[in-house]
C-alpha cells in the first residue's frame, strides 16, 4: 500500500504530536513511580494520584469545551503545551530543593489533565478542518501508531535514565517535549479564521452540556461512549495497582517494570497499521463490534502475574494482546466520532468525551485503591478483569443506527473540510 501524503501542515501537526508523545513515553508512569520510590506512598495514595488529579482536571476543563469551540485552535494548542511545560518543571525544581510533596504531585496531575483535555479538543477540531474526510482514518491511525511506538521506546529509556540520573529525569524530558510541541504547532502555516458563533451572546451555562447532549442523542455514539468509559476506566484503574504489585510486592526493578509495558507496545504498530485495511475489508461497524469485544478479554490475565521471568512474560503477553486490539480499535472509533459530529460541535464533543473519560478513570481508580487497601492489589486487579468481560454488551448491536438528522449535518460539514480557513498545503 502506497503511503499517501496528507500535506505539510498535517506533517507539522504530526511532528508536534510525535515529539510530545515520545516525551510522555519517556515519562510514562513517572508520577506514580516518584510517589512509590521517592515519597514511599501507600497503594491508596498511588491510586489517589491516578484518581484525584484527573478528576480535578476534568472539573477545571468543564468550561473549556465551549471556550475552545469558538477560538482559533492553534493558539489554544500552543497555550496548553506551554502550561504543561511550566507545571511539569515545578517537580524537578521542588525535588532539587528537597520540597517535593504528595500534594504537589496531585496539583501537577490535575493541571496536566485539564490542559490535555483542552489540547485534545482543539487538535481534534483542527484535524477535521485540516484534511479531507476520507483521510481521517489514515491520520488517526498515524497518531495511534506514533503513540504506541513512543511507549515502546520511551519507558525502557526512561527507566535507564532514572537509574543513571535520578527519579525526576523523565519528568524534565516530558516537560521539554511540551515546549518543543508548542514550537511545532507554531510552525504550521496558513491562516486560521476565527470561528463564528451563531449568536452574539456570551457563553451560556447550557452550552457546557452541549457535547454530552450530542453524544447521548446519537445512538451509535452513545453506545460507543459508554463502552469506552467502562473499558478505559477499568484498564487504567489497574495501572497504579500493577505498579504496586510489580515494584513493591513482587520486587521487579524499575527497568523490568518499564520493559513490561514497553515491549508490548510493538503491538500498537501492528494494530494501527491494520485499521484502514480492516475497515476496507470488513466495514466500520463490524470492526468496532469485533475488536471492541477482543479488548475486554485479556485484562484478567494480569491477576496471574508471578515473580521472575514467568511473571514478566505474563505481563508482556497480556499487554501485547490488549494493545493490538486497542490500537486497531481506537483510530476507527476516533474517525467514527469525527464523522458523526458537526463542525461546530467537535471541540465540545471531544471535551465532553475526555472529561467523562477522566472522571471514569478517577472513580474506578479510587474504587480500585480502596479495594486494594481492604484486600490486596492482586484482588483488585482480578475484580477489574472480571468486570470488563461484561463491557461488550454495551457496544452498538445494529449497523446504521445513525439518526437521519445527524447524518445530514455530518454530510454537510464534510462537504466543507476547509471551514476553519486552513488550506491543505502550506504556503
Amino acid at each position: 500500500m502506497t503511503r499517501r501524503s496528507l500535506g505539510r501542515q498535517f506533517g507539522w501537526l504530526w511532528t508536534s504530536y510525535a515529539v510530545s508523545a515520545y516525551g510522555s513515553g519517556l515519562g510514562f508512569g513517572a508520577l506514580p513511580l516518584i510517589a512509590v520510590l521517592v515519597l514511599h506512598a501507600s497503594p491508596m495514595q498511588v491510586s489517589a494520584l491516578s484518581a484525584v488529579g484527573p478528576a480535578v482536571g476534568a472539573l477545571i476543563a468543564l468550561p473549556l469545551g465551549p471556550w475552545v469551540e469558538f477560538r482559533r485552535k492553534r493558539p489554544v494548542m500552543i497555550t496548553m503545551d506551554l502550561v504543561r511545560f511550566a507545571v511539569m518543571m515545578t517537580i524537578p525544581i521542588a525535588y532539587a530543593f528537597g520540597q517535593l510533596g504528595f500534594v504537589q504531585l496531585l496539583v501537577v496531575s490535575a493541571v496536566v489533565a485539564a490542559a490535555k483535555i483542552a489540547f485534545s479538543a482543539a487538535s481534534g477540531a483542527y484535524l477535521k478542518a485540516l484534511i479531507r474526510p476520507d483521510d481521517l482514518l489514515v491520520a488517526n491511525a498515524r497518531f495511534e501508531s506514533t503513540n504506541w511506538s513512543s511507549i515502546a521506546v520511551g519507558p525502557p529509556l526512561g527507566g535507564a535514565a532514572i537509574g543513571l540520573f535520578g527519579p525526576v529525569t523523565t519528568v524534565v524530558a516530558d516537560a521539554l517535549s511540551y515546549l518543543l510541541s508548542a514550537l511545532g504547532v507554531t510552525a504550521i502555516r496558513g491562516r486560521e479564521q476565527q470561528p463564528q458563533r451563531t449568536d452574539k451572546r456570551q457563553l451560556r451555562a447550557s452550552e457546557l452540556l452541549d457535547g454530552w447532549r450530542h453524544l447521548l442523542a446519537h445512538p451509535g455514539l452513545r453506545a460507543l461512549y459508554v463502552n469506552q468509559l467502562v473499558v478505559n476506566g477499568l484498564i487504567m484503574a489497574t495501572e497504579p495497582l500493577l505498579a504496586v504489585l510489580l515494584l513493591r510486592q513482587l520486587g521487579f526493578p524499575p527497568w523490568q517494570y518499564g520493559l513490561a509495558f514497553a515491549a508490548p507496545c510493538i503491538g500498537g504498530l501492528i494494530g494501527s497499521r491494520l485499521a484502514s485495511r480492516a475497515v476496507e475489508r470488513y466495514g466500520q461497524h463490524r470492526v468496532l463490534r469485533t475488536v471492541g469485544t477482543l479488548r475486554a478479554v485479556w485484562l484478567i490475565g494480569l491477576a496471574f502475574v508471578q515473580p521472575g521471568v514467568a511473571g514478566l512474560a505474563t505481563v508482556i503477553a497480556v499487554e501485547l494482546a490488549i494493545i493490538i486490539s486497542m490500537s486497531l480499535y481506537n483510530p476507527v472509533l476516533a474517525t467514527y466520532r469525527l464523522e458523526h459530529t458537526p463542525e461546530d460541535h467537535v471541540a465540545r464533543t471531544l471535551s465532553a468525551w475526555s472529561i467523562s473519560s477522566s472522571a471514569a478513570i478517577a472513580i474506578l481508580s479510587a474504587l480500585g485503591g480502596l479495594l486494594a487497601d481492604a484486600t490486596s492489589p492482586r484482588t483488585a486487579i482480578t475484580v477489574a478483569g472480571l468486570l470488563i468481560l461484561a463491557s461488550p454488551l454495551l457496544l452498538p448491536r445494529r449497523h446504521g443506527s445513525v439518526p437521519t438528522t445527524d447524518l445530514a449535518v455530518a454530510t454537510t460539514a464534510h462537504a466543507q473540510p476547509q471551514a476553519a480557513g486552513v488550506s491543505h498545503e502550506a504556503k
